[in-house]
């Protein structure tokens, strides 16, 4: 068993204020997408993207993210206790943000930026595509200092006792640094060399929604399900399996039309 490194989720205090390692999580995430989006428009020309526009993407994109984040975190897994405390929505720093919610107020902010310069959707998804798992590692280990979203019980010599009463001071596995590896560092990897040539167009999107899927139902065998949600069937389906489902169903569409289309 390993030792759980107990780290301070306050990185910076100054007196009242306060700066989270899990709000600098974003923004190390959205600086490094942008610097990585920059990179790639200056050596693939050919995509037409600019560095104000790759600015104007991260901006809107960032906005999409975080609203929908916050949202799909109180509607997708707690929306009784946010039923009935709305203001607790707004209070960010405290955590509670899902990717699926991210995602999609991701994708409309994305769509109306789109309409703004007259791109298509696909055309900005698939540029776009490869540095989201760049946002979800970032994401993930601030999930692990926070002591969050643990795993199941484990016997594997890399178990961790995490903090906190919820945990049962047993063993368990440190999903979160599961899903930073594969969902973030894998991930990332598989989607920068393979858009590294030109695809068919909605093929980088649709693998980006393969792989998240895969991996992310993988992790989820191994991850604690949420205390208020529990298992939903057979001991093992999660909120997450039924979130992810659609989103390998719709990857595969993706890249199968995308690949017939230009064939």
């Amino acid at each position: 068993m390993l030792t759980y490194p107990q780290i301070d989720p306050v990185a910076i205090a100054l007196g009242p204020l306060k700066i989270r390692w899990y709000g600098l999580s974003y923004v190390a995430g959205i600086l490094l997408a942008w610097w990585l989006l920059n990179y790639r428009a200056i050596n693939q020309p050919l995509k037409g993207w600019n560095n104000e526009q790759v600015s104007d993407l991260i901006f809107y994109g960032a906005i999409g993210l975080i609203i929908g984040g916050r949202l799909g975190s109180a509607l997708f897994y707690n929306f009784p206790y946010y039923l009935a405390n709305p203001l607790d929505i707004f209070k960010i720093w405290q955590g509670g943000m899902s990717f699926h919610g991210g995602l999609i107020g991701g994708l409309i902010a994305v769509w109306i930026y789109g309409r703004r310069i007259n791109r298509g959707f696909f055309d900005i998804i698939d540029f776009m595509a490869p540095v989201v798992p760049v946002g979800l590692f970032f994401g993930r280990i601030a999930n692990f200092i926070n002591g969050e979203l643990w795993g199941g019980p484990s016997t594997l010599p890399w178990a961790m006792v995490f903090p906190g009463p919820h945990a049962g001071g047993i063993p368990r596995h440190p999903s979160q640094l599961y899903e930073a590896l594969l969902e973030g560092v894998l991930l990332f990897i598989i989607l920068w060399i393979y858009s590294a040539k030109p695809r068919p167009t909605m093929a980088v999107s649709g693998l980006f929604l393969l792989g998240y899927g895969v991996f992310r139902s993988a992790v989820e065998f191994v991850r604690e399900p949420d205390a208020h949600i529990g298992y939903l069937a057979f001991d093992w389906l999660t909120m997450g399996h039924i979130l992810t489902l659609p989103m390998i169903i719709l990857g595969a569409a993706l890249l199968l039309l995308a690949y017939r289309k230009k064939t």
